[in-house]
């Protein structure tokens, strides 16, 4: 069966109920079945929907962004860093290359920076409210693009 091409809006709440991210104010999201794109929890409740259908959908870290690791918390000397001027809260790619991981700056001390790889949602439940917006075949190319064998 040809992977589909969904689309859909969604509201991204923490447990506090607090609003974390939404797609209302734009157009939907489009992701590729199988391709890896969203993540597991969302995904595959995405999959089982009909067009129009709306959802609450509560993902647990394990299918989400997964639990904190302590070990992807560590402390740096500022030399090593790509920026010169950092400050706590920023972000930014470890390396050149697109899947090199992306790190926050936790604290500054003196001249020691500690940066966290976890992702900024790892261990936490995340609470969405989705609306499947289309579905249809994906096109040869869109398959090519996500490098899944047609």
């Amino acid at each position: 069966m040809t992977p589909r091409l969904l689309t859909f809006h969604y509201t991204l709440r923490d447990v506090a109920g607090r609003v974390l991210d939404t797609s209302r104010a734009g157009e939907p999201k489009p992701f590729l079945e199988g391709a890896g794109q969203i993540i597991e929890g969302l995904e595959e409740p995405l999959r089982q929907m009909t067009v129009g259908e709306t959802r609450q959908i509560v993902v647990p870290p394990e299918r989400g962004y997964g639990r904190r690791e302590a070990d992807l918390v560590q402390k740096v000397s500022k030399v090593r860093l790509p920026v010169a001027d950092i400050k706590v809260g920023e972000q930014f790619q470890t390396g050149p290359d697109r899947q090199a991981p992306v790190v926050t700056v936790v604290a500054i001390e003196g001249d020691e920076v500690m940066l966290d790889a976890n992702h900024p949602l790892a261990g936490q439940e995340l609470h969405f409210e989705v609306e499947l917006v289309t579905a249809r075949a994906a096109t040869r190319a869109e398959l090519q693009q996500a490098r899944i064998p047609t």
